[in-house]
């Protein structure tokens, strides 16, 4: 059965913008992306949406919905009430490009300063074996499609925008951990992480976790565990004994230090 749902929709580019008000007839079983998409075909037709699959895979669609980071295409209609207004705006962590399309380039900029995985010598039959419950660790984190809602949540550069030079943020902490969680992986990133990518910034609020659509448990898998693991580098009084009476440990960089 059909009704009329009232949308206010942010519209603008950089240079700034406004809230405009639409009434748009919606069926059963819809979502906040079939309703744009609507909005789009009768009554705007410029309206920006970034969108792909519609299926919760491709990350494209990410916007606020009445305030909250959601994918436009796993937002159901149902989940609000009829005559509720629902009002859609663009991520705010982010420069708007125009209307609901955001700049997210940060984002790749942040990914090139990641060091990619260094794999050791293969075994004498060509191979690289690794156990199973190793492989299993690292799932959870590769299931990630890149909506960046996490960046977008996280109030150290969402409230902050001198902070995102210095802060790789949770989607990048996830990749740390994927890659120092990999059992054949050889390159220790645990300085890297505290030093270049800022993890010691995040204060483990889970507002990561609670916008993740693909239900990944950022905070608990990913950031606290790598928080500990620069612990135990940085602060761990074994580490301080060894260096003092002169064992000698490799660097993020592969230098010998003392």
């Amino acid at each position: 059965m059909g009704y009329t749902l009232k949308m206010r929709i942010w519209r603008g580019d950089q240079s700034g913008g406004d809230l405009g008000d639409y009434d748009v007839e919606v069926s059963e079983g819809e979502v906040v992306l079939d309703a744009l998409h609507r909005v789009q075909a009768t009554q705007a037709g410029d309206l920006a949406i970034r969108w792909n699959c519609k299926a919760g895979k491709c990350g494209s669609c990410s916007a606020e919905i009445n305030g909250k980071p959601r994918l436009l295409c796993m937002t159901r209609l149902s989940d609000f009430e009829p005559t509720e207004t629902i009002t859609v705006t663009p991520m705010r962590t982010f420069p708007v490009i125009r209307d609901l399309v955001t700049d997210v380039s940060y984002n790749y900029e942040k990914a090139k300063e990641l060091p990619y995985a260094e794999l050791p010598p293969r075994d004498a039959d060509g191979k690289r074996r690794m156990a199973q419950i190793d492989v299993e660790r690292g799932q959870e984190f590769r299931k990630c499609i890149e909506c960046f809602l996490c960046q977008n949540t996280c109030h150290v550069v969402r409230d902050h925008e001198e902070n995102k030079p210095a802060f790789a943020g949770p989607r990048f902490f996830l990749r740390y951990a994927e890659l120092d969680m990999h059992p054949l992986d050889t390159h220790d990133r645990r300085a890297l992480a505290q030093d270049a990518a800022g993890l010691g910034m995040c204060n483990i609020t889970k507002c990561c976790t609670e916008v993740c659509p693909e239900g990944i448990k950022i905070t608990d898998n990913a950031i606290i565990p790598m928080k500990e693991r620069v612990v135990d580098r940085k602060y761990d009084p074994l580490v301080w004994l060894g260096n003092k009476i002169g064992i000698r440990n490799k660097d993020n960089e592969g230098r010998t230090e003392v």
